[in-house]
């Protein structure tokens, strides 16, 4: 005789919506896990990203080539984002967040750990993909727990707190990795390793540093989960049968952002070697101010997205949220010109507007998951989004640019290449910003509302 399942023996359908919890506290009394949290992203973006700054000494004492640095950097970010987002974000859907959180940040620990030990392709490949599969994995649950420790008015301000960690983190990955490098070498700081070589002491104390920022995450408490429309734990059918009934809503969605994020990414590999072929400026004058440019817009598209998506909610329009991106997105468009512009200025201003918009876009379509998807239906979707956009937006937008050279003459024309990628996929991403509002949910838990 086979035992029943709880759900079986319950009174309740399964699909029941599960008891309202108690409300969300108070902006002010959340602060403490949203600064916690922001604090992790900033060290595990940091970690995810320093190796670039290492990489040269890394090849020269390993005997890598250029390949096997690209299969490095490249493939082992990527892996994460295409195989790991979608299941993590399940996970973040139906099990306890803040230990998911502090388990990923041991796993990008470890990872740095890792790097400073690693003693070929092998397991540095291993190493740094664990720092990819950490950071992005935290930053799904992050994001889920962020909507859960304030009100759906507040997630705006809330999300802006912890993407400033994600900004913080990828400026310190050049920032405090050139500055810890340069300490040893200069100074002459040892750690007593039995190969006592800068870059990979640089990675012994980066992991000692992420331990220390996330010792915070110990004493976060996981909040109630929020405008659940089905019982947590639902089967898939139930689950697949709510994301089926958002798909008018986040098909367009998903497609304005990773048609953002295509456009972004084109911009971060192209605009080096535009600037060296096209403006004649050698990487040693334009790496500083353009690694200010990306900090400034980072920090300051996250406190407009959030603001943003704050005052569009209360507009009073059905997916008001969204009308930060779609101006942002808008934006784009002439920003995407920034490598057929006259001078050097020209394009520092236009590469800065760029990278202004995409941040705000990304902040606006983070809060909208959050306060239109249904509690359960969070994680998946965001890990859904991570996986596609990053296959997309990595794995596409850099050799569409190649092509459309090719098409026009060559790799002489990159620039403009470069210019019609960005203008197209950016007017697509306004087109299904526009279409996303007009389709989204009066609420997160739309489908119970309609049902009542």
């Amino acid at each position: 005789m086979t035992s029943l399942s709880l759900a079986e023996r319950s009174d309740q359908p399964l699909d029941a919506p599960a008891p309202a919890p108690a409300p969300a506290p108070s902006f002010a009394r959340a602060i403490f896990p949203l600064v916690a949290m922001s604090l992790a992203m900033a060290a595990g973006f940091t970690m995810m990203n320093s190796f670039s700054v290492v990489q040269e000494a890394a090849k020269a004492e390993l005997g890598l080539s250029d390949k096997m640095l690209g299969l490095i950097q490249g493939v082992s970010a990527a892996v994460p984002l295409v195989l790991f987002s979608i299941p993590i974000g399940i996970l973040v859907d139906r099990t306890h967040r803040v230990r998911l959180l502090i388990l990923f940040a041991l796993i990008w620990t470890v990872g740095t750990a890792w790097t400073a030990f690693a003693g070929g392709v092998g397991t540095l490949f291993t190493a740094r993909m664990l720092t990819g599969i950490g950071t992005t994995g935290a930053l799904t649950a992050a994001l889920s727990l962020t909507a859960d420790y304030c009100l759906p008015a507040e997630r705006g301000r809330a999300m802006l707190i912890v993407n400033l960690g994600k900004s913080f983190g990828q400026a310190g990955a050049f920032a405090l990795t050139g500055w810890i490098l340069g300490l040893i070498v200069a100074g002459g700081l040892t750690l007593g390793l039995a190969s006592d070589v800068a870059w990979r002491s640089t990675h012994v104390i980066l992991a000692l540093v992420s331990v220390a920022l996330c010792l915070p995450l110990l004493f976060m408490r996981e909040p109630a989960r929020r405008e659940i429309e089905a019982q947590a734990g639902a089967p898939f059918r139930i689950v697949l049968r709510e994301l089926m009934a958002r798909r008018a809503f986040l098909a367009p969605l998903f497609a304005g952002q990773t048609s953002v994020v295509m456009a972004d990414a084109a911009a971060s590999i192209w605009a080096a070697p535009v600037l060296q072929r096209n403006y004649g400026i050698a990487p040693e004058i334009f790496a500083g101010w353009l690694g200010l440019i990306v900090l400034i817009a980072g920090i300051a598209g996250a406190i407009l997205g959030g603001v943003a998506a704050d005052l569009g909610q209360k507009s009073g329009r059905r997916g008001g949220l969204l009308i930060g991106a779609i101006v942002a997105a808008a934006c784009g468009i002439p920003a995407a010109l920034f490598p057929v512009m006259g001078d050097a200025t020209g394009f520092m201003v236009a590469i800065g507007a760029l990278i202004l918009s995409g941040s705000v876009t990304g902040l606006v379509t983070s809060v909208a998951l959050t306060v239109l998807i249904p509690n359960e239906l969070r994680g998946l979707c965001i890990g859904a989004f991570i996986s596609i956009a990053g296959l997309i937006g990595f794995g596409l937008a850099p050799v569409l640019v190649t092509l459309v050279a090719d098409l026009l003459g060559g790799e002489a024309h990159l620039a403009p290449a470069l210019a019609i990628v960005g203008v197209a996929v950016s007017v697509a991403s306004v087109i299904a910003f526009v279409i996303a509002m007009r389709n989204a949910p009066a609420s997160a838990t739309h489908g119970r509302e309609q049902a009542a």
